[in-house]
């Protein structure tokens, strides 16, 4: 007797928890979800319609180009291939196509640039330059674009499709330190997170406050840092958890299975509320698959480094 009432007070326990969760985690997916596109790159096509559904690249390839992948990134890489084939049950075919991404192709595709050392803007401005083709992107004809952070990812809706493009700085070693490896770990995790779900950056303003979620960031200046220092990497470390939180694979689950035209519609958010319950197990039982472990932050906390 004493055992079967241990097992029920631990499932009344786990669904008081789950309960508890639902109000935050709806509010998280209608501040990281439900938004509008309010602004946009001085000078291109403002007629081109936009789409917005985090399905829309269940299925595309990835397409790696630059440097090949550092053995820490490939380890990256392929947990989050599983992870995207596990949810949107289409794999995530990839490939190295060389330094220049003209040689990925015109299908549905996302282009990966790694790098290490000096920020390649020239390679950048040649890659969204064929997107620009591939696409009819109506970006600026001649524009020159500049890298701003060690990992940056933009999606651009043109007449032919949407071009994705995703560019992370890796290691330059082949063997690094516990801080650089969680450093190149966690902006590579957040930047296919962001770029398969479309999920936006949500500022948490307390810093005493408990992570929920990877997309979640305190405000730091590191303006005037070098991007190879440990005080940036320690810094931005600390902005947000190092790996994908419950809700991140919640919102994953979500965004696969919403049967709505747009994931930043208010019936996106109704879908969430809705199936919760559903969405939270299927989660539950993700986090704790092995093959994700690396792309994982089972306690939504950050490093101790």
């Amino acid at each position: 007797m004493r055992s079967l009432l241990l097992l029920l007070f631990c499932a009344s326990l786990l669904a008081t928890t789950a309960s508890a969760d639902r109000a935050s985690f709806v509010d998280l997916a209608k501040r990281g979800w439900n938004y509008e596109l309010r602004t946009t790159m001085v000078g291109r096509d403002m007629s081109i319609p936009i789409h917005i559904n985090g399905r829309d690249l269940a299925g595309a390839s990835l397409c790696l180009v630059g440097e090949e992948p550092h053995p820490a990134s490939l380890e990256i890489i392929n947990s989050f291939r599983d992870l995207a084939h596990h949810v949107f049950g289409k794999p995530l075919p990839m490939r190295y196509a060389g330094r220049s991404a003209t040689k990925c192709g015109a299908g549905r595709t996302v282009v990966l640039r790694l790098y290490s050392g000096y920020p390649p803007n020239a390679d950048l401005s040649n890659d969204l330059g064929w997107l620009n083709q591939v696409h009819q992107l109506g970006l600026p004809e001649g524009r020159r674009f500049a890298v701003s952070s060690p990992a940056m990812a933009q999606t651009f809706f043109g007449r032919r499709g949407q071009g994705t493009h995703i560019m992370v700085k890796q290691p330059a070693l082949e063997q690094v330190g516990t801080l650089e490896t969680l450093f190149y770990r966690s902006i590579l995790i957040e930047e296919l997170f962001q770029s398969f779900t479309f999920g936006m950056d949500i500022l948490l303003f307390d810093r005493a406050a408990e992570f929920q979620s990877k997309l979640q960031e305190l405000p730091i200046n590191v303006n005037r840092m070098n991007w190879e220092s440990r005080a940036f990497m320690r810094n931005l470390l600390n902005s947000n958890p190092p790996g994908l939180c419950m809700f991140d694979v919640f919102m994953f689950h979500a965004v696969a299975q919403a049967p709505v035209d747009q994931t930043v519609d208010p019936a996106f958010i109704d879908f969430i509320d809705l199936q919760y319950d559903r969405l939270f197990s299927e989660a539950q039982q993700t986090m704790k698959d092995p093959r994700f472990a690396s792309i994982i932050a089972p306690g939504c906390r950050r490093p101790e480094i």
